[in-house]
């Protein structure tokens, strides 16, 4: 992996030992599928690029927090893809257990708070902006300095609102071109227009995060995109494949909107 190397692989699913999980080779059309799209020609050489992945972790008191299932796979996933695709790559990432990838500036933070100055420190030469990252919506009011006991039957926490963080970017005076993720159980096209319009973003991927198809620490994923022209779906593959994918989408949507960026 140090030397450029990509391992294709392996898949999720049964396999010939009867068991169902990681652990079973690529489906040959996937890893042809791979192929065509790693020896295409690097579409975005030169760009800088800001991408957010994982979760973040808002802290109750010094053992307990808030958080979710996001492991940041897709997150690293795309960064990857990004960085193969010529672009310098910035990944901000949230508690994950994974690697960075190679050849990606990977900066770690803990809280929505943290990610969100830390993307403001990091955006002002940026070409694109990637908001992968499963970020708290709320956070507590307070910080207990103490483990908080168990008194009562019962335990109020007060909550309060965290940074928007993909919609503080794209209001930037010269904002870049900027990419979301909806993470969604229902209506999902409803939900990832609404997003798109109130943002004001360039484009949306949503993904459904509940029941056996959920994005949630999966191997695997699928991907809606939506933008201003209409949506397209990206059918569920590895993770991998599917950044690279999605990774081609965004530049050639990228060269769409800036064409005198290209000259």
């Amino acid at each position: 992996l140090a030397r450029g190397v990509t391992i294709l692989g392996p898949a999720s699913g049964d396999q010939a030992c009867g068991e169902d999980g990681l652990g079973r080779m690529l489906e040959p059309s996937e890893i042809i599928e791979h192929l065509q799209l790693q020896l295409q020609p690097e579409l975005l050489v030169g760009k800088n690029i800001v991408i957010t992945a994982g979760p973040t972790w808002e802290a109750i008191d010094p053992v307990r927090g808030l958080t979710n299932h996001s492991s940041g796979k897709m997150g690293f996933a795309l960064a990857s893809a990004l960085h193969d695709a010529g672009a310098n790559v910035k990944l901000i990432s949230g508690p994950v257990h994974l690697r960075p990838p190679h050849g990606v500036d990977c900066i770690n933070i803990t809280s929505a708070l943290e990610m969100a100055d830390t993307v403001k420190d990091n955006i002002s030469d940026c070409d694109i902006f990637v908001a992968v990252a499963a970020v708290a919506d709320y956070r507590p009011v307070t910080n207990a300095n103490q483990k908080i006991k168990k008194k009562a039957e019962t335990l109020t926490l007060e909550l309060v609102r965290n940074p928007d963080i993909l919609a503080m970017v794209a209001a930037l005076e010269n904002a870049p071109f900027t990419v979301g993720f909806a993470a969604e159980t229902e209506n999902i096209t409803e939900y990832a227009a609404q997003k798109l319009a109130e943002k004001r973003i360039d484009l949306i991927a949503a993904n459904p995060v509940s029941g056996d198809n959920s994005a949630f620490d999966s191997e695997s994923n699928e991907l809606t995109l939506f933008d201003r022209n209409g949506n397209s779906h990206l059918s569920r593959c590895s993770k991998s494949l599917l950044a690279q994918k999605l990774t081609k989408e965004i530049a050639q949507r990228y060269h769409e909107t800036y064409p005198a960026k290209d000259t």
